[in-house]
């Protein structure tokens, strides 16, 4: 097997601990809102707070990218999801839950941007969007993981051992990319002649590319958050509702690779992102309309967020490789912007309404946000070139 193949695999298997800790929050909300007395827009603050310090680390973070390694930054990055995790796992009021996941949200913005440019290193000019698509179904790998363990660990335990055990895994995963990562040989940012600055259409390029990207995480996030509610109130335990809406992150690690080989192949991105949304869309639907929950996790895993490979890859167009930490850095700022808030939102549109069908409509119209921002896209990089 190639060399860049076993990186993918490194960074994926470490990548997936993003995920695992930030689902903890989601899975044992109910038992924290029974302890401690909390309400839907604290827990969506609390799930948002995981983005909220990529509002201003996610640019300084990509000029650190010029004076550290990318190892020593994702390293440090888990290394801060764990401690934070430990921190939320010890709490007993809400402002112990928050600093926690602030903490968790420090390591995750910075091991977010270095992932991603990591991957892009090894991958730009070969399988790029299969690459990424494989790297970002770590998120959802890791996500459908704590869907099942967080949950039942809250049930049969104690909802603090989902944090304890996020952590370590994010402790371990630190120890083993140290040990393991190397950078490609040809990493554009140790060149001589990378000491041009980002320029003005790469700026706007970025932004509107942050924009897609941040719409369509903010909709599995809210989805993840709000979907199983709607299965609970039809009866379902929360066991067994979290299980149904994990089957979606189970999927979406095997459709997300499918699709990024996929668009390769065919050179049809804008097609195949559109198909996915729009899928996306009726899949959450069915989810509201009718019983078939299952069949509604499978359509949203299998297709609806299948393209997510195929939105990240939109960096590489976005910026010049000597600008690819700082750019990165601005990309995930973005996403932060717009994806941070998006799940306290959800749940004041609940506490004001009681009413679980509406935060899944706010998630539809986020879906439908990333296809219109990518739109713009397409027209924008025709008029901007790079």
């Amino acid at each position: 097997m190639e060399t860049r193949w076993l990186i993918l695999i490194l960074l994926f298997f470490t990548r997936i601990s993003l995920g695992f800790q930030f689902q903890t929050m989601g899975s044992i909300s109910s038992e924290v809102i029974t302890e401690l007395g909390l309400n839907y827009t604290q827990i969506g603050s609390l799930i948002g707070l995981f983005m909220i310090p990529g509002l201003v680390l996610a640019v300084p973070a990509g000029f650190a990218g010029k004076l550290m390694s990318d190892k020593f930054i994702i390293g440090s990055g888990l290394v801060f999801l764990g401690l934070g995790g430990s921190v939320a796992g010890l709490a007993g009021s809400f402002d112990m839950l928050a600093a926690g996941r602030f903490i968790c949200g420090i390591g995750f913005v910075v091991s977010t941007i270095f992932f991603a440019k990591a991957a892009t290193d090894w991958f730009e000019g070969k399988e790029l969007a299969t690459a990424m698509g494989v790297l970002v179904m770590s998120w959802p790998f890791g996500i459908a993981m704590g869907q099942f363990a967080h949950g039942w660990l809250a049930a049969n335990f104690d909802w603090r051992m989902a944090f304890w055990i996020a952590s370590l895994y994010c402790l371990i995963s630190a120890l083993l990319l140290v040990i393991f990562y190397t950078p490609p040989k040809t990493n554009p940012n140790t060149t001589k002649k990378n000491t041009s600055k980002i320029g003005k259409n790469e700026i706007i390029l970025t932004l509107i590319a942050s924009l897609a990207w941040s719409f369509f995480n903010a909709g599995y996030v809210v989805y993840l958050s709000f979907a199983p509610s709607i299965l609970i109130s039809n009866g379902h335990s929360t066991v067994s509702a979290l299980g149904i809406i994990s089957i979606a992150s189970w999927v979406m690690i095997f459709s997300g690779t499918l699709c990024g080989y996929i668009t390769d192949r065919t050179k049809k991105p804008h097609t195949v992102l559109i198909i996915c949304l729009t899928v996306s869309v009726i899949a959450l639907l069915i989810l509201l309309y009718t019983p078939m929950a299952v069949v509604s996790s499978l359509l949203f895993g299998l297709i609806g967020m299948a393209p997510a490979g195929v939105i990240i890859s939109l960096t590489a167009q976005s910026m010049k490789p000597k600008n690819r930490a700082i750019g990165m850095g601005l990309f995930f700022m973005g996403q932060f912007i717009f994806q941070g808030p998006s799940p306290a939102v959800a749940g004041w549109i609940y506490d004001q309404t009681l009413n679980e069908i509406l935060p899944i409509f706010f998630a539809i119209s986020l879906f439908i946000a990333a296809g219109i921002a990518t739109l713009i896209f397409r027209m924008a990089q025709k008029r901007l070139p790079i």
